[in-house]
């Protein structure tokens, strides 16, 4: 005989979790079935392990998805606020991560990504919720509410909430199930990519930025979609660091990005005033006072080779001018990303047409779609948790 309860949520993450102890204190029987050893994996990786949970400045325009207001309903109905009143209330300390511009408002654990995890599980043991660990989904059907096959036993229950996640970071428990049981009960996809993501080079680029690993500066990339001004690092891979990880989920396959390595300075100027000031000197040496000196280098010898032990007082003014415009608007294009086994998130996912952006309910009756899976992203700085929080929440309240 299959175990019965009320509401079955498959994914002990974020998102299940939050679904589950709103649901369960209304006097739900919720029982949460999570394929891997422990609750919240992802969770207890995120930000080096504090876990950047929510952030002060949640706006719907630090989302993206193919219907930008959706997730403005279920952000307003459990904020920020809400999940911080939480943390609080289990006496967890936490800190504002604040950088000198978009990505000020981050809030993480001043200890560990585990007193979270801890936090939730307390809410659900208190509400009475049980969760079944290393049980995986083998087959689901629908009659009269849903029936689960699972590898520890059979399940039914009136309504299924599936907050499986996506496919960024397998090595974690990301797949694909969720999707091929949303194709199963005819909801329409929309075409999945990683997000936040590092970007890979191949070639000459690779090579210098293999020796440009581990500087790090502060820049503005873009491209015809999106502009962000953060760090950039240089990795033996590519390029990372909060300004490519937020381009990257504005990125299309071959195409360019441009990156402006004097934010807020007007290069021309810059290079003009020390041709006056500084005519003997050689370029390299004055780039080196605002960039790192390797990178100076790596520029030289990538930009003007051949003027190289030039001092600017030979530079013409256009030739500098042109360089100041190289400097500022850097083009590279991308191999590629490193793809989902180092993203952070999956683009795309559930059509969000299919869904109530109130109670994340499908047009399937009794079945829910929450959290990563849905086509609903936010940029890097605890807006995805805090997505997860809210609809989670939204879908508990309907349940």
């Amino acid at each position: 005989m299959p175990v019965i309860t009320d509401t079955l949520i498959l994914g002990a993450g974020a998102a299940g979790l939050m679904c589950a102890i709103t649901a369960a204190r209304r006097g739900r029987r919720v029982l949460v079935l999570e394929r891997s050893n422990k609750a919240g994996k992802k969770i207890l990786m995120s930000g080096g392990g504090r876990c950047n949970f929510t952030n002060l400045h949640v706006t719907a325009d630090r989302f993206l998805s193919a219907n930008p207001h959706f997730c403005k309903s279920a952000l307003s109905r459990y904020t920020q606020w809400d999940f911080i009143e939480m943390v609080e209330r289990h006496g967890i300390e936490y800190f504002e991560k604040k950088t000198v511009n978009g990505l000020s408002g981050q809030l993480f654990c001043r200890q560990s990504s585990k007193q979270i995890v801890a936090m939730l599980l307390a809410e659900c043991a208190k509400a009475g919720v049980e969760i079944r660990q290393n049980c995986e989904t083998l087959d689901v059907t629908r009659e009269q509410g849903f029936h689960l096959e699972t590898s520890t036993g059979n399940f039914s229950a009136d309504t299924l909430v599936v907050a499986s996640g996506g496919l960024s970071i397998p090595s974690l428990g990301g797949s694909d199930f969720g999707y091929q049981l949303a194709r199963q009960f005819g909801q329409r996809l929309l075409p999945t990519r990683a997000g936040l993501v590092p970007f890979t080079f191949t070639g000459a680029l690779n090579e210098v930025f293999t020796r440009l690993s581990g500087v790090s500066i502060e820049a503005v990339i873009s491209n015809a979609r999106a502009s962000f001004r953060e760090d950039l690092l240089f990795t033996h891979r590519g390029l990372s660091g909060p300004a490519v990880l937020l381009i990257s989920s504005y990125w299309k396959p071959g195409e360019a990005v441009e990156i402006d390595l004097f934010p807020g300075i007007d290069a021309k100027a810059l290079l003009m005033e020390w041709k006056s000031q500084r005519p003997r000197s050689l370029l390299r040496t004055l780039l080196a006072t605002r960039l790192p000196g390797k990178l100076a280098h790596e520029l030289e010898m990538l930009l003007w080779p051949d003027s190289s032990e030039q001092p600017l007082a030979d530079w013409s003014d256009g030739q500098l001018q042109q360089l100041a415009r190289q400097l500022q608007a850097w083009k590279l294009k991308p191999a590629a990303t490193e793809g989902y086994r180092t993203a952070e998130v999956t683009l795309g996912g559930v059509d969000t047409r299919d869904l109530s952006s109130k109670t994340m309910e499908s047009k399937t009756p009794g079945l829910f779609f929450i959290g990563e899976i849905v086509d609903v992203t936010g940029h890097l700085g605890g807006f995805n948790f805090q997505w997860a929080w809210s609809s989670g929440y939204a879908a508990g309240l309907q349940l």
